[in-house]
């Protein structure tokens, strides 16, 4: 949650900024690279705290340690290789390795 405030925060001021730049007749394309330059320099120089803890949210996210998430098609699949097999033990599923080359 901390990373989606950052980001709402950081493209709020782009926004402001932008339209400022705007107003005061420095072209869209201008506009646009001050706009995004002035919002990086506000949140890095008073948003510290919640710049911190997006960045550790988002490690967390990534980590190596954290358990894989499955979505609901994975979860779908997993279980009807379960009843499959459950059904007829002699079946090997090898779902998750690559194909061989046939030659």
């Amino acid at each position: 949650m901390a990373f989606w405030k950052f980001t709402a925060l950081r493209l709020g001021l782009v926004a402001v900024f932008f339209a400022a730049c705007v107003w005061l007749g420095l072209g869209l394309v201008l506009s646009a690279i001050v706009g995004a330059v002035l919002a990086w320099c506000v949140t890095y120089l008073f948003f510290r705290e919640m710049r911190d803890e997006a960045a550790r949210t988002v490690q967390q996210r990534f980590h190596g340690n954290n358990p894989r998430t499955t979505n609901r098609v994975e979860r779908d699949d997993a279980g009807a290789e379960d009843s499959l097999l459950d059904a007829h033990p002699d079946v090997q599923i090898n779902s998750d390795r690559r194909p061989r080359d046939e030659k």
